[in-house]
């Protein structure tokens, strides 16, 4: 038997994500944003001052793509980073100015992009879907027995 890639979640959700971030990228990029920078953003517009082990939980990416990520942010003044009293690791992450006047535009694009992609499914069909998708998101988060 064949693998039929039309009939595979795993393929059908990476070409999906894939496609998302492609035309994510195009609507963000006139801002001056990358998708991973706009990800994070959306976690500090949410709570400024995270730390970077907080982001790297919510993002659920690894610790060293989150560092070059920040670090990109950082050059280009999205971010500031500022030392935690009391202990001499830690460091928690600020928007600037700039990247707090970026939120509404660039969630604004993200909307539009997620609008285009559902607008083949009617209200009730797009809700559905999307409770589908956090549904299998959190069977991947979890180990298998």
């Amino acid at each position: 038997m064949t693998f039929d890639k039309h009939r595979s979640a795993g393929y059908l959700a990476n070409h999906m994500a894939r496609l998302f971030a492609q035309r994510l990228a195009e609507a963000i990029r006139p801002l001056g944003l990358a998708p991973a920078q706009f990800m994070t953003l959306i976690e500090l517009w949410r709570r400024d001052g995270l730390t970077q082990r907080e982001l790297v939980g919510l993002l659920d990416i690894e610790q060293a793509t989150l560092a070059n990520t920040l670090a990109r942010m950082e050059r280009d003044d999205l971010i500031v980073r500022r030392s935690v009293a009391g202990d001499a690791r830690a460091r928690t992450i600020h928007v600037t100015p700039k990247a707090r006047a970026l939120e509404g535009p660039a969630t604004e694009a993200a909307r539009a992009v997620n609008g285009h992609a559902l607008a083949g499914l009617d209200p009730a069909r797009a809700e559905a879907f999307l409770g589908d998708m956090q549904t299998v998101i959190a069977a991947l988060k979890e180990k298998p027995e």
